[in-house]
């Protein structure tokens, strides 16, 4: 904003030295909030030999943060702790001499490339141009990066939830209303164009393709369950003591015990507002599902490769940068605490059993009867009618003030 308390105008009986020293503070105003805002986007055109990625980096890099960011999906101290992990501990990323003495790619550099295919979803020779790589080049780039990050990473951030990340997805969980809950499961798909065609019955639409049904059948998820291994939970709903946690699901699951489904068409006040709240709150999956493919677009586009395992590679790995994101900018995020709805030390109904052991032996007859128990429609009847009964307890006054 201007203000002429700011510039000392001088007074005249010439109108025109009047418009000039305007003229001349408005220059001056004009292009001080220019530089100012400008200053961090100054980009060279000649020498491109030696335009590397570094000047991203520098103390005054080309893109300020806000920049960094939409480009490389993560902010620019994350994506510098990944480049220091992969030139210290994986040889490929290392930056090396050749046979005549020149220094090869940098480290940078190849990360860069790396996630910039994995980010905008692009053909490998996209990044020639700007980082001097070729196509063979990128796409070997890309293969061991998204190893490295299996191997850097991946017991971190893909590992299963910690006694202590269990309360707290169960304290939240309580605090929407479905005491037990541990989150939403769902299935997404992908296209695989260059499927093979003897392949295309297990891949493709039709009779024995991998719909959300097969894909549980096939997927470990619930394996630590089977094996003895997950800790025990204990809450209560309408007064009766559950000791099984459950996801929230859509219409295809089975009706098993750690599932609870929607009501299709719901009779009643207390079985609308119980499918209302439920598809609500099943609602976290799919904009997951949406944030894993607006932030990395190889996720969402066609899958070019002819190899299943760098297909299962590169998404494990974009899961993964998803998870490091989130916990990079978690505080960032505008959400609620759930100590601040907790009355004293700890009122909720829902824990996590310290005392139950996971040493359980994992032989067929245990295994067969957890089996069993996850299975139980019984048990998942029980269960979805207690919740449409503490659903209507918590929050039907609510509607009926509405």
């Amino acid at each position: 904003m201007l203000s002429s308390s700011n510039y000392n105008f001088e007074g005249s009986d010439d109108e025109n030295s009047d418009d000039e020293n305007f003229d001349n503070a408005f220059d001056d105003a004009f292009d001080q909030h220019f530089d100012q805002t400008f200053e961090n986007l100054v980009r060279a055109y000649g020498g491109q030999e030696e335009q590397r990625p570094e000047r991203k980096n520098a103390e005054t890099p080309t893109y300020p943060e806000n920049l960094f960011r939409r480009r490389f999906r993560m902010n620019r101290r994350l994506f510098m702790h990944i480049v220091d992990r992969f030139s210290n501990e994986v040889q490929f990323f290392r930056q090396k001499k050749d046979g005549r003495g020149r220094l090869g790619l940098s480290t940078l550099q190849k990360c860069t490339a790396a996630i910039r295919v994995l980010a905008y979803g692009t053909a490998a020779d996209t990044v020639d141009e700007y980082l001097r790589l070729g196509e063979t080049t990128t796409r070997l780039c890309v293969k061991k990066f998204v190893e490295g990050i299996i191997y850097l990473f991946g017991d971190e951030y893909l590992r299963r939830p910690t006694p202590a990340d269990l309360q707290r997805l169960l304290d939240i969980g309580e605090h929407r209303g479905f005491s037990g809950m541990i989150g939403s499961i769902d299935c997404m798909h992908g296209e695989w164009k260059n499927c093979p065609t003897a392949w295309n019955g297990q891949y493709s639409r039709g009779l024995g393709t991998l719909n959300d049904i097969n894909v549980l059948d096939c997927s470990p998820v619930f394996d630590h369950i089977i094996n003895g291994q997950a800790p025990q939970v204990t809450y209560f709903v309408n007064g009766r003591e559950y000791h099984l946690a459950y996801y929230l699901t859509d219409g295809i699951y089975p009706k098993w015990a750690n599932f609870i489904k929607s009501i299709p068409i719901p009779q009643g006040p207390k079985a609308l507002l119980f499918a209302q709240r439920q598809e609500a709150v099943r609602k976290d999956v799919e904009r997951a599902f949406g944030v894993l493919q607006a932030r990395f677009a190889i996720v969402k586009n066609l899958a070019f490769f002819w190899d299943k395992v760098k297909i299962e590679n590169i998404m494990r790995a974009c899961i993964i940068f998803h998870n490091m994101i989130v916990e990079d900018e978690r505080d960032g995020y505008t959400q609620f605490n759930v100590s601040e709805f907790l009355q004293g030390e700890d009122t909720g109904s829902s824990h996590v059993d310290l005392a139950y052991s996971t040493d359980m032996p994992s032989n067929i007859a245990n295994m067969m009867a957890v089996r069993t128990r996850i299975r139980d429609k019984q048990m998942h009847q029980q269960l979805k009618a207690d919740l449409v009964e503490h659903i209507w307890r918590k929050f039907g006054r609510d509607e009926d003030n509405n």
